[in-house]
């Protein structure tokens, strides 16, 4: 298992290694003991799968504290477009993001520490996605920045995504109150 920085403190792409043969594959998806090995000392509490149809954008989400989350994200079938924005007002990164894509052939991870705001744009149809995250699901503190955002300036690699009212909704990074500091 390799863990690859980025250049966002914490946001970590983790590459399993694949054994394959003309039978199929096996990966170790997650490894306590090598991620300590690794520095890292996250205990997941809930994993959460999504279905989405290509063309679908989900974000920019996250928990504020005390009930923050730290997410271990994947994908299972299809491909994603993978992005962490760093919402932590002290971070030299602040304002920036990482994207990566996600796909069932590269089982590529994206790690994301508390503090930044996460989403993702399904590539292909029937993409399976899931996540660990290292606090449970707390909706009172449930946030959302806008995912067009022009500070931001992502590319999502889709256009006219399909959204839900919440991702209609959120908020530019220069009006948010965010609660990282």
């Amino acid at each position: 298992m390799e863990f690859i920085k980025t250049n966002i403190e914490g946001v970590i792409i983790v590459k399993p290694d694949v054994f394959g043969d003309e039978r199929g594959y096996f990966y170790e998806s997650y490894s306590a003991k090598k991620w300590a090995e690794a520095g890292l000392s996250y205990t997941f509490v809930q994993d959460n799968e999504s279905k989405s149809k290509k063309g679908v954008l989900r974000g920019l989400h996250f928990q504020a504290p005390p009930y923050a989350q730290a997410k271990l994200v994947r994908v299972i079938k299809g491909a994603v477009l993978d992005v962490a924005v760093d919402i932590r007002k002290n971070s030299p990164t602040y304002g920036q993001h990482v994207s990566v894509e996600l796909s069932e052939e590269n089982k590529l991870q994206f790690l994301m520490p508390p503090g930044i705001a996460h989403g993702f744009s399904t590539l292909r149809e029937d993409t399976i996605f899931c996540y660990k995250v290292d606090a449970f699901y707390a909706p009172q503190s449930e946030m959302s920045v806008k995912w067009d955002d022009p500070q931001l300036g992502i590319d999502w690699k889709i256009t006219n995504p399909l959204l839900s009212p919440k991702d209609h909704a959120g908020l530019c990074l220069k009006d948010f109150k965010t609660p990282f500091i």
